[in-house]
């Protein structure tokens, strides 16, 4: 029982947070020679959370609505199928993604208190983009915007407030490609579910626009993160070690290039599978970039 519990968070995805934490914690040390390790475990174990009640709250919502019984499951996509098997009740899933959600609260109240007012309003829209994003966001178009705000951009400026106590542009600048892959591993994942988002009257961008255009999106996407990171380094806003993050450009044309692909599932599985690498060792890498230029 415990084991689907565990399946039903989707813990291969949760990694994405814990990365997300470390990246801007490392920001705060690199830019401002801060760091409070206690508040970089406590501001990640709540952001673990939320991830928590989104994935479960999106499983929810997608067997209510019907998606789930349309929906063709990939090992990136589709769901945790859990509902769809019927191995837990659609109440258990929702009261899970309720309490995690609850749970993450007092963490955000804290850091509130301890560092400052100035977080209540990205608390407030990142819980938002939780709440609110399988139920209303996906039914207008370009949905993929929250999930790279809420789960991108969102939680790497929460985690440097953590440490510092302020935002600075320094932190949004080096949050944006976490905006852009974030944003990418929605957009590529949705390929397989146009048919059941159609169903539900959801608007993502491959419905919207067509997998082609959607391919060509997903491809401009890709090029302006790894020109952002370049440019970031050449005016001097960001080490030079987060260059370590083109080491992943390999598989992001892989990527791209299976997202052209579409009408092949294996194909398409495996861009999905590349694009999953790239979103996650991409952001550790400018972590670790950061990490290296702040004890050197």
């Amino acid at each position: 029982m415990l084991k689907i519990w565990l399946m039903e968070t989707r813990p291969q995805y949760l990694l994405l947070s814990v990365i997300l934490a470390f990246l801007g914690t490392c920001m705060a040390w690199y830019y401002q020679d801060v760091l409070h390790l206690g508040y970089a475990l406590l501001a990640g174990f709540g952001l673990v959370l939320t991830h928590i009640s989104v994935n479960t709250l999106n499983d929810y919502f997608d067997f209510k609505s019907g998606v789930d019984l349309r929906t063709d499951i990939t090992p990136f996509s589709g769901g945790s199928g859990i509902l769809k098997a019927g191995l837990l009740k659609p109440n258990q899933v929702l009261w899970t993604g309720i309490i995690t959600l609850l749970l993450a609260a007092p963490v955000g109240i804290y850091f509130v208190i301890a560092q400052g007012w100035l977080l209540l309003p990205l608390l407030i829209v990142a819980a938002l983009c939780v709440v609110l994003y399988t139920p209303v966001i996906l039914n207008h178009k370009w949905p993929e915007w929250s999930a790279g705000l809420g789960l991108g951009m969102l939680p790497v400026l929460g985690m440097y407030f953590a440490q510092t106590g302020f935002y600075s542009w320094l932190a949004f600048f080096g949050s944006v490609p976490s905006f852009v892959l974030v944003h990418n591993l929605l957009l590529l994942n949705e390929f397989p579910d146009v048919e059941a988002d159609s169903f539900a009257g959801r608007k993502t961008l491959p419905i919207t626009m067509g997998k082609t255009k959607a391919a060509k999106f997903f491809t401009a996407m890709t090029v302006l993160l790894y020109l952002w990171i370049a440019g970031c380094v050449a005016a001097g806003v960001a080490p030079a070690w987060t260059l370590l993050a083109f080491l992943t450009l390999p598989f992001s044309v892989m990527a791209v290039r299976g997202s052209f692909q579409h009408d092949q599932r294996d194909k398409l599985i495996a861009a999905m599978k590349n694009n999953v690498l790239v979103v996650l060792a991409t952001q550790f890498l400018l972590a670790v970039g950061y990490l290296v230029a702040a004890v050197t």
